[in-house]
């Protein structure tokens, strides 16, 4: 019996293993539109963090003056954006100088919100 379950189990995973590599977007898979298309996405938003990730600074205050209060507003705020301005910037340039390399994905970017103007 336990054998059966067991059996059972394995061929669930392995079908839904199957299903999720189906969805899973590879350069091989892809069209040379796809590729040329994710990879020039990629540079520009990877350009686009560089210039804009000084947007981060502001952003983190209010974010955190909303969020948390006026007290923690105007003093993890501040601290929140220079980080989150580092980051942004320096995620930017790796973008802009791997943007021909399908990583992490396919072309996908290295964090959440791709951009300093969109909330998480």
């Amino acid at each position: 019996m336990a054998g059966v379950a067991l059996l059972c189990g394995g061929l669930l995973c392995g079908q839904a293993l199957s299903a999720r590599a189906d969805n899973f977007q590879t350069v091989e898979s892809s069209s040379p539109q796809q590729v040329v298309g994710s990879m020039s996405g990629k540079m520009v938003r990877g350009i686009t963090n560089v210039a804009t990730g000084w947007l981060e600074f502001p952003m983190q205050i209010y974010l955190t003056f909303k969020n948390e209060g006026v007290t923690k507003g105007l003093t993890v705020g501040p601290l929140k954006g220079l980080g989150m301005t580092l980051v942004r910037t320096v995620t930017g340039a790796a973008e802009t100088t791997t943007f021909f390399l399908a990583y992490p994905g396919f072309y996908d970017p290295y964090f959440e919100p791709e951009f300093a103007w969109e909330e998480e």
